[in-house]
């Protein structure tokens, strides 16, 4: 165990200066590299710093403050395990009481200093000589560290459509997760793009403020009623003073959640989520034509299944419009569609959403491993770990929420806290054995790849949609397949037999 003394550390800005040596790097201050950054003081580990391309800590939760934006897990289950919140507001909570949790976490455990804003990781190659990691950003600045952990998450880049003549509107134009609030929208005429996770948040937010909202949909989606219901203030003093209350709330969460799988993976058992949608879209939209075209063509649950109270009934507002007519081209001050139709518009809002193929997102962080190895390369058919956290080729880079660790039923925080703990188990297995580093060995990932290709089959996810969960070949690259109990117990320990371990003389 490394000595507890406080770390400071100053970051090199010039590429002639000697890198600073570390013994963890971490990319990304979200969720999952606070939560690295937390576990890693508890194990006495303080020879570390979080690079953070932006000037807060939050990722997702300090980029999306678009109007309703809230989470679609349960706020006593999106948090730490470790750092339980008493007094949520409400059973699902909106984005600043969940980046004030965050922010309140990274003060309460210290880890401020340890975060170095502005600092965009554009390249990390590893020294096989010295079994180091080096890395550098935009800024010039450069460090090594022993183990690099990327926990950048795939929701961070927004996705900008190519539409023609966009970049020529002459009105207003911004993308949910860059949402202008000192643009007044009040009696402005609004298109938005798109309608997922985003747009079905904020577009019943702004109906009542604008003189005509557009909404164009590629895709319905299929959506659940959202829990609106608060917290009393009797039950948030009762978890504050009986901890193992909130617990066993959390708990409750957790199986409730983890029972939906069962649905996921057996689509004949998702015809009673369907049917209650179906009637909720039924009994909240008058029009028998906005219910056509609101109604899904696919699978409930192919695609992300989406929750919301007031998605349905703002189509009964005179001043909204549903387009299900594809877009030709954006002119100065219209949106012209397929059939020719040209609607005035004075703002656009792109709700859609993120690049998730790590493939793409990760194109300006150039990743070299040992010789012959270039993630980009290594990736060009798709993006594969070892668990989603260990890549063959590259030691000690460990991944957060890597391929195949997205959920669609429970919370992804329980899933990086298991791959947390790994990391922090694959440190220690390095040192009780002297080893320089560990690389998970290749039959090891390609085997578990494999094994993860085979579970989709059978699954809602193969009924044959369009998602952002796949390729285009329709691999699934996003997804764990699998209860997430299973997954929290094969990340309980490493497995030897699956990795290299290379002492400093080899």
């Amino acid at each position: 165990m490394m000595p507890a003394v406080p770390v400071r550390i100053a970051i090199n800005m010039s590429d002639s200066s000697p890198p600073r040596e570390l013994e963890v790097a971490i990319v990304g201050a979200g969720f999952g590299g606070l939560g690295m950054g937390m576990k890693l003081l508890e194990a006495g580990i303080r020879e570390f710093v979080i690079l953070e391309k932006d000037h807060e800590v939050g990722g997702t939760w300090r980029d999306n403050t678009y109007p309703g934006a809230a989470c679609d897990v349960q706020s006593h289950f999106y948090s730490y395990s470790f750092d339980g919140k008493p007094d949520w507001s409400r059973r699902y909570a909106g984005w600043e009481e969940i980046q004030r949790y965050i922010l309140d976490t990274t003060a309460r455990h210290g880890l401020r200093s340890h975060v170095r804003f502005g600092e965009a990781v554009n390249s990390a190659r590893f020294d096989e000589a010295s079994g180091r990691w080096d890395i550098s950003t935009r800024t010039g600045a450069r460090l090594t560290a022993r183990h690099l952990v990327l926990a950048t998450g795939p929701l961070h880049v927004p996705q900008i459509p190519a539409i023609p003549g966009l970049e020529s509107f002459k009105g207003k134009v911004f993308h949910s997760a860059r949402w202008d609030h000192g643009y007044d929208l009040d009696g402005k005429r609004v298109a938005s793009i798109g309608t997922g996770g985003s747009a079905i948040q904020y577009c019943p937010e702004i109906a009542p403020r604008v003189s005509q909202l557009h909404v164009f949909q590629r895709t319905p989606a299929w959506v659940i009623p959202r829990d609106r219901r608060a917290y009393s203030e009797r039950q948030k003093r009762r978890y504050e003073k009986f901890p193992w209350l909130r617990r066993l709330h959390r708990w409750r969460l957790y199986w409730t959640n983890e029972s939906r799988l069962l649905g996921l993976l057996h689509p004949a058992l998702v015809s009673v989520p369907r049917a209650l949608a179906l009637k909720m879209l039924r009994r909240q939209v008058r029009d028998p034509a906005l219910v056509a075209a609101l109604t899904p063509d696919y699978t409930f649950g192919c695609k992300r299944v989406l929750i919301s109270n007031t998605w349905y009934p703002m189509f009964n507002r005179p001043n909204v419009e549903l387009v299900t007519q594809g877009i030709r081209e954006v002119r100065d001050d219209c949106i012209v569609t397929d059939d020719g139709v040209a609607r005035p518009v004075d703002c656009i809002i792109l709700g859609t959403g993120f690049v998730v193929d790590p493939r793409i997102y990760m194109k300006d962080f150039v990743i070299t491993g040992l010789p012959g190895h270039t993630l980009s390369d290594d990736w060009r058919d798709g993006a594969q770990a070892y668990y989603g956290v260990h890549v063959t080729g590259y030691p000690n880079l460990h991944q957060l929420v890597g391929p195949n660790t997205g959920l669609g039923h429970n919370s992804v925080i329980f899933m990086i806290e298991a791959q947390v703990h790994y990391v922090l188990e694959s440190i220690r297995a390095l040192r009780s054995r002297g080893a320089a580093y560990l690389d998970v060995r290749p039959t090891a990932q390609a085997g578990f790849n494999e094994r993860v290709q085979q579970a989709f089959r059978g699954t809602v996810w193969s009924t044959g949609c369009t998602s952002w969960y796949r390729q285009a070949d329709g691999r699934n690259f996003s997804l764990w397949p699998w209860a997430t109990w299973r997954y929290w117990l094969r990340t309980r320990r490493v497995e030897a037999a699956s990795y290299d371990f290379v002492r400093p003389d080899q």
